[in-house]
């Protein structure tokens, strides 16, 4: 990846993140220090050094083939004492790179994100920092596609809440870079594919709004769509999932048809359309059965009218025949349709009461 990408501003920090996740900093930190298997010395501060093109060195060209050589203890037995007395050198980014590839290869992950961060944050200039962001973004797919730490020589140790921050940083690291687009829509589908199904369609909202014009957004915005509908708990409950569902399948079809037709979203609309009448329905049955006949007739001739074909109005229909004459003389509510309602339903008017001797009575 080119140093040349061009970079948007710091986005602000999403909402869709877990909420009471412990920051990567901190755990990165503490890892560290507490872990007495490898040490390496800490510098005092970013280096003021311009960063060199990767000369040879005998040293490191050493390690690196001993790296190759699945040698990694010795690699790293010969790179920390270099570190230690190489606090300035122009090439100790490379060595902190290599490092970082000691530890990975141990099975050491963390550690290695640890020094890969080191490099991004001492040496910003170095012309190994996109490839730190790529190795960084690698240890994070891993956890998240199932890599597990080792403990007593056993893989037990599951990382997908630290994985998903360091997704995050990566993001803040480098806002509006490939890198930084990859690492948000890695989150959006790992939520996805675990059925995290809120927190999918927000990481999924911020990929669309971050990354209009990337080759990704039809498949992003059909899988924002799955995410509401998936949240959706029933006729007896919030309906907004629903309604921001049928409007996202709806601007699909408009705008990417074949993926709508090869996707089936005009049958998931019918779906949605076939719960929002059992909702009216239910808000009618709701009216009917508390004594107020005026907001029954209302709904049920709203279900009537928006969902024709469906089985509700053919209920409707009977339970209109049973509502007392009074309450049928109400006026009808306003003309609609599934597009029109596809928004919250409609408020029934203020209950009728009947006229004074009416023989009729409320159900």
């Amino acid at each position: 990846m080119g140093l040349g990408c061009i970079f948007r501003e710091n986005p602000p920090r999403p909402n869709w993140r877990r909420s009471g996740r412990s920051g990567c900093a901190v755990l990165l930190t503490s890892l560290f220090v507490t872990s007495t298997a490898l040490s390496t010395p800490q510098v005092a501060g970013p280096s003021t050094q311009q960063t060199q093109p990767l000369t040879p060195n005998p040293t490191l060209d050493r390690a690196q083939a001993l790296l190759q050589a699945n040698r990694w203890q010795a690699a790293h037995d010969l790179l920390v004492p270099w570190l230690n007395t190489h606090p300035h050198a122009p090439d100790r980014d490379r060595a902190i790179y290599l490092l970082a590839e000691v530890y990975y290869e141990n099975g050491d992950r963390i550690r290695a994100f640890y020094h890969l961060d080191e490099l991004l944050d001492n040496h910003p200039e170095s012309k190994l920092f996109f490839p730190a962001l790529e190795f960084q973004y690698d240890i994070a797919d891993a956890y998240l596609n199932g890599y597990k730490d080792t403990f007593l020589g056993m893989s037990i140790l599951g990382r997908t809440d630290e994985a998903i921050e360091m997704l995050f940083r990566i993001q803040e690291r480098s806002p509006g870079s490939p890198i930084a687009e990859k690492a948000l829509k890695r989150t959006a589908d790992y939520y996805f594919n675990d059925s995290e199904f809120d927190l999918a369609a927000d990481a999924y909202e911020s990929y669309i709004r971050a990354y209009p014009r990337s080759a990704d957004i039809p498949q992003a915005k059909l899988r924002q769509a799955f995410s509401n509908l998936a949240q959706f708990r029933g006729p007896r409950f919030d309906a907004t999932p629903l309604i921001n569902a049928r409007s996202q399948f709806k601007a699909i079809e408009v705008q990417y048809p074949e993926l709508a037709a090869e996707s089936n979203v005009p049958q998931w609309i019918d779906h949605i359309d076939a719960d929002m009448a059992k909702k009216a329905y239910l808000v009618a049955e709701f009216y009917r059965n508390t004594g107020r006949p005026g907001g029954a007739v209302f709904m049920y001739r709203y279900v009537i009218q928006t969902y024709p074909n469906s089985t509700e109005a053919k209920m409707s229909q009977r339970e209109l025949s049973r509502m007392p004459a009074w309450a049928l003389r109400q006026a009808p509510p306003p003309p609609s349709n599934p597009e029109a309602a596809a928004q919250p339903l409609p408020a029934a008017p203020p209950e009728t009461l009947p006229p004074p001797g009416s023989n009729q009575k409320k159900p």
